[in-house]
């Protein structure tokens, strides 16, 4: 199964935790208070995180992929980073920089 993967910029956490999970009818898997948050479902894939760039902007795009082995990235021509994972590699990432999070992808969410 893939599942399209979607990272955007926000000014603040928080506030786009409550907005997006209007949106998305769905309270984020994660949160990391002031700093990220992630939704996932059969649909979609989607993470915000609280940078210094512009805020509501694209940071990448992917795909949650059941069948990938490794974490790969790769540019496409239009200088957009594309990432390729498996959501055990994704949860690995998440708990690399915030070790604190403790989060695994439930078999509910990787049907």
């Amino acid at each position: 199964m893939e599942t399209i993967y979607i990272a955007i910029s926000v000014h603040n956490v928080a506030a786009s935790v409550e907005d997006y999970s209007k949106r998305f009818a769905a309270e984020p898997c994660v949160i990391v208070p002031n700093e990220y948050a992630l939704w996932r479902n059969k649909g979609v894939n989607f993470s915000i995180r609280q940078t210094n760039s512009a805020h509501g902007t694209l940071r990448h795009l992917g795909w949650e992929d059941s069948t990938a082995i490794a974490f790969t990235k790769e540019t496409d021509v239009n200088g957009i980073e594309w990432e390729r994972f498996n959501a055990m590699a994704q949860a690995d990432e998440i708990g690399n920089i915030w070790p604190s999070v403790d989060y695994l992808p439930s078999k509910i969410e990787q049907e």
